[in-house]
């Protein structure tokens, strides 16, 4: 994917009015996407590192993928970003378009994609009463930018992205705890 940012480039929000809205959960999940980064010798957490994490450390979101097998294709992807697939996104930021740009001298730790998502999530759990986002929001924010490299991703591993929103949909109508989580 071909970066439309410049160096320096970040979204709006800071670090800080992004995790103030975050569960505690979310919060580890962001952690996690920002060692995984670092490890990667990536400059900012992108959407799949995200996508990475909430794999890793929220059971929810791995309750509405199709089992086992679906999780260790994605998982498998994943891995594989730092030995062959996702090489072409070394390098660079992370830029779908969701986000205005900004431009400023000092480098965020989310790649503008991944800001955006964040904030996206933030909306989605203050339009269901919630203060602060979960796991589950953040999947949909991902989910629904189609440019971002977490959907890249979920294509590869065969996930029907639009079956998958309208899936979670379709749990949060009926009442988000209600059972044990959905299949796509």
């Amino acid at each position: 994917m071909q970066s439309r940012t410049s160096q320096g480039a970040e979204p709006g929000s800071t670090p800080a009015d992004i995790e103030s809205g975050l569960s505690a959960a979310l919060t580890s999940v962001t952690a996690g996407a920002r060692r995984r980064a670092l490890r990667d010798g990536d400059r900012q957490v992108d959407t799949a590192h995200l996508l990475h994490s909430l794999l890793e450390y929220e059971p929810r979101v791995r309750s509405v993928f199709d089992g086992g097998a679906q999780i260790a294709r994605l998982l498998g992807y994943l891995v594989q970003r730092s030995i062959g697939y996702g090489l072409q996104w070394q390098g660079t930021v992370e830029d779908s378009g969701a986000v205005p740009l900004v431009a400023a001298a000092k480098e965020t730790f989310l790649s503008p994609a991944a800001a955006g998502a964040m904030e996206a999530a933030l909306e989605r759990a203050l339009l269901r009463g919630e203060p602060q986002a979960d796991g589950v929001d953040l999947l949909v924010a991902l989910a629904s930018d189609t440019e971002c490299r977490a959907v890249e991703v979920l294509r590869r591993a065969g996930v029907d992205v639009p079956v998958l929103l309208r899936r979670i949909d379709a749990e949060d109508a009926c009442g988000r705890d209600s059972g044990a989580g959905l299949r796509v």
